[in-house]
């Protein structure tokens, strides 16, 4: 939120951001409070905090290009928009690919990949955001400054694919159980469980 609520200060920009941003901060909460317990809605909170986050991040280069460079019109702002869900939806679909093709699970292995097609989501965003830049400005420093936010939102689209776990949890909660049987538990009730079988041993 900081290059949101930073010098010059937008009201429309802010008000688009601040709303996601304050549910998502409540919702936290429930991790804080019992985050065993709500095991398994963690992963859409973090799937969900993925979306907001990324989306705050093209608001904060949008305000870069409409407060700082002094840019005007909607198409900037279109843009700005079809880049911001092309990554998201790039970045699912291949983590969907990964996953269904065994990649995930070869790199766990330690086993050579050719995983070059993962960097295809985030390289095209950030390029396609210094061009928008680019057009719109001679500012080295802005053009600077959209690139690093630009990164920064490849690493929280990536997050946004914890959409797709709490899918699979929800579809396949026996699989789940069957490989975590204290998945969702309280944390009590998994302390008192390892304390039976120290017990009985």
């Amino acid at each position: 939120m900081i290059p949101i609520v930073a010098v010059p200060f937008s009201v429309v920009i802010f008000k688009m951001a601040i709303v996601p941003v304050v549910i998502l901060q409540i919702w936290a909460f429930l991790y804080i409070i019992a985050p065993y317990k709500f095991e398994k809605s963690y992963y859409l909170f973090f799937g969900v905090y993925g979306v907001v986050n990324t989306y705050v991040f093209f608001l904060a280069t949008q305000k870069l290009l409409y407060s700082h460079i002094g840019t005007e019109g909607k198409t900037p702002f279109i843009i700005g928009l079809v880049l911001f869900l092309g990554l998201l939806v790039l970045v699912n679909s291949l983590n969907l690919k990964a996953l269904y093709t065994g990649t995930y699970h070869k790199m766990q292995q330690m086993k050579s990949v050719n995983v070059w097609w993962l960097s295809i989501a985030g390289m095209g965003y950030v390029i396609g955001q210094l061009i928008l830049s680019f057009v719109y400005s001679e500012s080295a420093k802005m053009m600077i400054f959209i690139f690093l936010i630009s990164l920064l939102s490849i690493f929280t689209a990536y997050a946004s694919a914890s959409l797709h776990r709490y899918y699979f949890i929800v579809k396949n909660m026996n699989l789940v159980k069957q490989v975590y049987p204290d998945f969702g538990l309280p944390m009590n009730e998994r302390h008192d469980k390892s304390k039976k079988s120290k017990r009985r041993k």
